[in-house]
């Protein structure tokens, strides 16, 4: 068995954020364009975890959501793949993009240097840096 990976997708809090997904209790994340992104997706197994950051105007990273189902063909476009999400919990405190950028680990996730690309990997110690930030335990 593959060992767990560790994500950050971006998300438009407006079109469909992490309370629209604890709302719902499960999505199919689909509408994912940028190809470096589908690469990056296409990687995705179930029992990933997920850190979802809100773009504008929340500029936050919110919550922590676990890969249910890996990649496979989206319905609506061959060319691109879906995963299925559901949330694992609400951070306790969101962490701003302002903070991310501050910190010495967590200035190194991807998306802060290339904000296009919606699905990158993130390292043990960045995710770790990012629940102390938010004050969350996962475990």
């Amino acid at each position: 068995m593959a060992a767990q990976q560790k994500w950050v997708y971006l998300a438009d809090p407006t079109d469909y954020g992490f309370d629209h997904l604890t709302d719902e209790g499960a999505t199919v994340w689909d509408g994912v364009k940028n190809s470096r992104a589908q690469n990056n997706m296409k990687k995705a197994r179930a029992g990933d975890l997920v850190l979802i950051y809100h773009t504008a105007p929340d500029k936050a990273i919110t919550g922590i959501a676990k890969v249910t189902a890996g990649a496979r063909p989206d319905p609506k476009n061959a060319d691109r793949v879906v995963v299925d999400l559901e949330p694992v919990r609400k951070l306790k405190r969101p962490v701003p993009l302002a903070e991310l950028k501050a910190d010495e680990v967590m200035s190194t996730l991807s998306f802060v240097r290339m904000p296009r690309v919606a699905v990158w990997p993130v390292t043990d110690e960045q995710w770790d840096a990012v629940l102390a930030a938010s004050g969350t335990k996962v475990g």
